[in-house]
């Protein structure tokens, strides 16, 4: 396995340096600097971070964001702030959604009474579908 570049000159020119906690360590032989390799962690897929900020744009709360994806409600807030995602101001219409498999959406499209109103968008969850409906606030 290749040894990774210095974190903090991208020099390749690094040899192992020891072991500390259960980790290998690694000396850059260029600005003599020493470090471990970062664990990879669990990263999340771009199609959750990408489907979240779907739905946060819909309308959809971070919570239920989190119900339906099982992702933290903190990512979902962070990924927000990290790509500068402003939610449309509309006063007037508020999002409800339905988590269908296939049968129950063709179902429901085959229903034109279902298809009245202000607007819907389908978007995949997986191996199901959530369609977002926007109602008419009552006053």
């Amino acid at each position: 396995m290749k040894n990774p570049n210095c974190p903090r000159c991208d020099s390749q020119n690094v040899s192992k340096s020891g072991i500390i906690k259960d980790k290998q360590r690694y000396k850059c032989k260029d600005c003599n600097y020493n470090f471990t390799v970062d664990k990879l962690g669990k990263g999340i897929s771009a199609y959750y971070v990408i489907k979240a900020l779907q739905l946060y744009i819909e309308g959809v709360s971070f919570r239920e964001i989190e119900r339906l994806l099982g992702v933290s409600h903190v990512s979902v807030m962070n990924w927000v702030k990290k790509y500068q995602i402003k939610m449309p101001k509309n006063t007037e219409y508020h999002p409800t959604y339905k988590i269908l498999n296939h049968k129950e959406l063709a179902e429901f499209y085959a229903n034109r009474e279902n298809l009245k109103g202000a607007g819907m968008i389908v978007t995949e969850l997986g191996d199901k579908f959530m369609l977002i409906k926007w109602e008419r606030l009552k006053h």
